[in-house]
Parts: structure tokens; C-alpha cells; sequence
């Protein structure tokens, strides 16, 4: 089995640990007790939230988890930009803009998309069309299709507005969450373990354990948040399957 060769854990929030405002059943008490055996790092492609924001919430609802344990896609952008010292044309929700102000004295040269929700706007897209004909680079926060939204129905994520510029523009985007390697290699180094001494834990068949397997971590699927039978019909192949991850 593979646990006998895993040394740290990776695992999801969004649909792992909660839904809408709601932990999932014996997702506290699940945490709790893998912090006993493993180091692990909780991995997010949510844009709508900055690191200190996510740990924030997961703290309101009961877990122990603190900010040097949360590895968020925004944070990899904004290092991604600092890298290439660039500005960009951010396509946000308003609340985490102000997490790249430091950016400001750099010129631009990219596009960010995530998760804008509101500020998907017709006149905000075709804004980053332009510049992205005019010679900006397209970079995705995340590609996700879709995630558990709220109301506890499925929504539309920044994956489709991504696909939409590319089409548009003829440029591909380059990736900084999951399933990048990239992103899941400095997740394991993180825990000072290989990829293959990882196990992640998510509830995006795609995203989270396909991701992690071409990135040679164990994969496992829980079926909570956006989880459908109909995943399993994909052609992916799970390590293991459980009912959530208080099963773990």
C-alpha cells in the first residue's frame, strides 16, 4: 500500500475540507489526526482569496491550520511576476488586488486570469484581448472548468474565460496552479519529500489527481464538493477512491 512509503500529504480546501461555509463531516477531526503522522501542505487554485484570507476562513470553521501550511496559486503568480519583474492586467475579484501592489513599479507584460467572477465583464475581456494582441503574455492563475459553489450547485471557473482568450487571441497560456508539475514539485519540496514520497488529496479527478499523478504523486479522490459519478468515467484511475476524506 502506498501509505507505507508516503512521508508528507498534500490535500485540497475547496470541497475537501468544506463546502460553501460548512466543514465536511470528520473533515476537522481527519486533519487532526494526519498532522499527528505527516507534515503536510493544503494546495488551492482559489483566486478569490489571498493565503492569509483562505487560513483565515479555515480557522473560523474549526481547523487547526496555519499560514506556513497554505501553498495558494495567487501566491506562485505573484512570485511568477516578481521572477520576470512585471507588472500585469489582472483579471480578479476586487478583494486581492491589492495583494500585487508591490508590482506596481514593474512595467507590464502579462495577463492574469483567475477567477474574477463579477468582473468577467464583456469590457474587462476584450481589455485583456487587446493587450494581449499588443504583445502581453497570457498567464493563468488556474484552469479549472468548474467548482461547488455556495449554494452547493456547480459554477463556472476561470478555465472557461481562459479558454475563451486563447481562442481569441492564438496564444496559449501559461499555467502557475494546478495541474502544473511546477506547482505540485514546489508543493513536495516544500515538505522537504520527493514527489514520490507525496499523497494529494482532492476532489478534481482532473486538477487534482490526474495533476498529481503525471507529477509522480500518489493520487487519491474524494467524492465530496465537486466530485460526480460521472468523473470516474474519464479514463483516470485513482490510487484510491474514498466517500470523503475523513475516511483517509
Amino acid at each position: 500500500m502506498f501509505l507505507d512509503t508516503t512521508k508528507a500529504v498534500l490535500c485540497d480546501i475547496g470541497g475537501v475540507l468544506y463546502v460553501g461555509n460548512t466543514p465536511i463531516d470528520g473533515a476537522i477531526e481527519a486533519i487532526t489526526k494526519i498532522k499527528e503522522h505527516y507534515p503536510i501542505r493544503f494546495i488551492t487554485n482559489t483566486t478569490q482569496k489571498t493565503g492569509s484570507q483562505v487560513v483565515e476562513k479555515l480557522q473560523e470553521l474549526g481547523f487547526d491550520i496555519t499560514e506556513d501550511e497554505v501553498i495558494t496559486a495567487l501566491d506562485m503568480t505573484k512570485l511568477f511576476l516578481q521572477n520576470h519583474q512585471s507588472n500585469a492586467e489582472f483579471l480578479l475579484t476586487d478583494n486581492v488586488m491589492d495583494f500585487f501592489d508591490s508590482l506596481k513599479e514593474f512595467p507590464t507584460h502579462y495577463v492574469v486570469v483567475g477567477d474574477a467572477q463579477h468582473n468577467f465583464s464583456y469590457e474587462n475581456l476584450n481589455s485583456a484581448f487587446r493587450a494581449l494582441l499588443k504583445g502581453s503574455q497570457l498567464v493563468a492563475v488556474a484552469n479549472n472548468r468548474y467548482f461547488k459553489d455556495n449554494d452547493n450547485e456547480l459554477s463556472m471557473d476561470a478555465g472557461c474565460f481562459v479558454s475563451a482568450l486563447e481562442y481569441a487571441s492564438g496564444q496559449k497560456a501559461e499555467l502557475i496552479g494546478k495541474p502544473s508539475k511546477e506547482f505540485y514539485h514546489l508543493a513536495a519540496a516544500s515538505l522537504g519529500v520527493t514527489p514520490s514520497e507525496c499523497v494529494m488529496i482532492g476532489d478534481d479527478i482532473e486538477g487534482d489527481v490526474l495533476g498529481a499523478q503525471e507529477a509522480g504523486i500518489v493520487g487519491v479522490l474524494v467524492k465530496t464538493g465537486k466530485f460526480v459519478d460521472a468523473d470516474l468515467q474519464k479514463g483516470i484511475a485513482p490510487d484510491l477512491i474514498l466517500e470523503s476524506i475523513a475516511h483517509l
